[in-house]
């Protein structure tokens, strides 16, 4: 099965391939939000290198967030645009389980936190129980890093965090005296074909924003008396 995974729910653009052959490779193509510039020449390069065409995909695998407004919905419409236009199959992922998945795999066990960074002070995050597989115990939410810290650091359990989300606030995550870090930047792109290999496809992929766009909340802003 060839499969193509789309990353772009972060800063950070990745794009991965997993051919029916046995060749996978993947790549962060940029780490600054340039993604509308890089993703479909990452694309291109990367069926390329396989010797593929676009119509030879079996499926595309896209996340679908939690995260940037803007970087979600270049790669939400790409992947859906590859569907449309070649009749692979669609899948989607968050960028939450991305994180869990990849803890898992390196070796990490016990309770996770994965935490997004979502700009304005906010971040996303999902707890996941990490045992012989990958577990949510809560739902996708939004937070500020410090009330995250102050629930694990007194309530005593150990606790590991990953993710941009905690990278940039790591002084504070990385002060819970019964936690500790895995650090990732970027939701995992090797997660991403594995989870996409084997997870059903679906006729549409739909956005997991959790709240409105930065640009809306600004006008509103704005707009208040």
């Amino acid at each position: 099965m060839n499969v193509l995974a789309i990353e772009t729910a972060t800063a950070a653009c990745a794009v991965g391939l997993r051919t029916d052959d046995g060749f996978e490779v993947g790549w962060v193509a940029d780490e600054d939000r340039h993604h509308t510039e890089v993703l479909a020449t990452s694309i291109s390069r990367l069926l390329s290198e396989a010797r593929l065409r676009a119509r030879d995909l079996d499926r595309v695998v896209v996340d679908r967030g939690p995260g940037l407004f803007t970087g979600l919905r270049v790669g939400l419409a790409t992947a859906l645009g590859l569907s449309e236009g070649t009749g692979c199959a669609l899948v989607g992922v968050t960028s939450l389980e991305l994180l869990a998945h990849a803890s898992h795999e390196s070796g990490t066990r016990g309770t996770l936190v994965c935490a997004v960074d979502g700009r304005r002070g906010e971040v996303f995050v999902q707890t996941f129980a990490l045992e012989e597989s990958v577990t949510a115990v809560s739902g996708p939410a939004v937070a500020r890093p410090r009330d995250v810290v102050v629930e694990w650091a007194t309530n005593g359990a150990l606790v590991t965090f990953t993710g941009d989300g905690v990278q940039r606030y790591l002084r504070d995550f990385a002060a819970v005296p019964n936690g500790t870090v895995d650090h990732q930047w970027v939701p995992s792109i090797a997660a991403a074909l594995a989870l996409g290999s084997t997870r059903a496809p679906v006729a549409r992929v739909e956005p997991l924003y959790l709240r409105e766009a930065d640009a809306v909340a600004n006008f509103a802003t704005r707009e208040r008396p």
